[in-house]
């Protein structure tokens, strides 16, 4: 593990009950990877199953976490990233409590400010969520 929960502060602005991700595993800049624990009091949990929303919750947040640690490294401080547009979404899966999800995050493109990321989330393998992700990073 690169980058683990206690340390996850450094690079994003969400805070408890809103992080939705556990470690980062691996970060170059051109792959990210980050696990999460799915428990039962998570916020974006119904019925059981953490939900789609949580699910692209994470890919963003993987990306921030991401990018924040990568500007860090490069002697910056960490920047903050919003969500611009979600596309391509498609829902394979939701994760049952008590799962261990695993999320890779590519980023594809970027203009100025603005990166394109591909974001796909598994579980034991199979693909629970895969989308396409404009992020917004603030100058």
């Amino acid at each position: 593990m690169l980058v683990s929960n206690a340390a996850l502060h450094q690079y994003i602005p969400h805070r408890a009950p809103f992080v939705m991700i556990d470690n980062l595993v691996s970060i170059s800049p051109e792959r990210f990877e980050s696990d999460f624990f799915v428990n039962e009091e998570n916020i974006l949990v119904e019925n059981g199953f953490f939900q789609e929303s949580g699910l692209i919750e994470n890919i963003a947040q993987t990306c921030a976490a991401s990018f924040g640690f990568l500007d860090s490294e490069g002697g910056g401080p960490p920047k903050i990233g919003y969500i611009g547009a979600v596309s391509k979404l498609e829902v394979f899966e939701l994760p049952a409590v008590n799962s261990v999800i695993r999320t890779v995050v590519t980023p594809m493109h970027q203009l100025g400010n603005i990166y394109l990321v591909k974001g796909e989330s598994f579980l034991e393998g199979r693909i629970l969520l895969g989308c396409e992700m404009k992020i917004v990073v603030t100058q």
